[in-house]
């Protein structure tokens, strides 16, 4: 009997925890249909304070919560909540952190002013994602990233977290989205974002420009297939990954597709 195969999807939104974008409501789609078909599956989102904890019956996971995320030299505790996905037998994780996510909105304030510190909220997501992982010691065989908050996982996953045993044969897709902020991310994107000395300065080249573009196309460059999620994806970002040598790619075929071809590139990627 062969071992199932193992997806972690890791995602700035999913139906019906937070719903940003139309994606949002694909992920978890993407999830249970994976979950549906051999498919090992775990997911991971950030814990913004618009989720409401009660409703959704989060509880935290006490064994797994505890580690310090260091970011630009500063730590910060990672909570780690757990909810089941309605009507299906897999586990949401969210990681929190009461300084950087509770807060009544997202990404920007009551005034709609862009929060000063979304550098450091995308960069502890991005890390303590992968830190949980290790934590979890589930080595996934995919990673499905999704929303422009997960752009940097693709590319420490192919530099400082390459040697860990637990990504080994880890696989990395990224969706690429709308951008969906006209704001630079922070004029100190590039020096959070860089988490180790190890990281080089042309490992973090595609991000310099710190937008939602560049983010965006940076977790594309780094990843091993792309999907195009939603039409609305930039002219930019289709003219120069549409076709890509070396690269799976999966078009976006219409809202209300079954996503039948997710399911393919996954097993592709997985080597079924």
């Amino acid at each position: 009997m062969s071992t199932k195969k193992r997806i972690l999807f890791i995602a700035t939104e999913m139906s019906p925890y937070l719903e940003l974008t139309e994606f949002s409501e694909a992920v978890n789609k993407l999830a249970i249909l994976s979950n549906n078909n051999n498919l090992e599956v775990r997911c991971i989102m950030p814990r913004f304070g618009t989720i409401n904890e009660r409703r959704h019956k989060l509880h935290e996971v006490v064994r797994l919560s505890g580690i310090n995320v260091t970011v630009d030299n500063d730590d910060y505790p990672l909570q780690i909540k757990v909810a089941s996905l309605p009507n299906a037998r897999l586990q949401v994780y969210f990681l929190d952190n009461e300084d950087l996510f509770k807060r009544k909105f997202v990404f920007t304030d009551e005034n709609e002013k862009w929060y000063d510190d979304n550098v450091m909220r995308t960069v502890f997501f991005c890390k303590g994602a992968l830190e949980t992982v290790k934590k979890f010691g589930w080595p996934p065989d995919i990673i499905h990233c999704s929303g422009w908050m997960t752009g940097l996982i693709p590319m420490y996953l192919k530099t400082i977290y390459k040697k860990e045993p637990v990504f080994a044969h880890s696989k990395v897709l990224y969706t690429l989205g709308p951008n969906t902020f006209d704001e630079k991310i922070g004029p100190n994107f590039l020096k959070v974002a860089a988490i180790t000395d190890a990281l080089k300065e042309k490992d973090l080249a595609p991000y310099a420009p710190a937008d939602n573009h560049a983010i965006q196309r940076g977790g594309a460059i780094y990843a091993d297939a792309i999907s195009f999620g939603e039409a609305q994806v930039s002219d930019a970002l289709k003219e120069e990954f549409s076709k890509v040598k070396g690269k799976k790619i999966l078009p976006f075929k219409g809202d209300g597709t079954d996503l039948t071809d997710y399911l393919q590139l996954y097993n592709d990627l997985a080597g079924h």
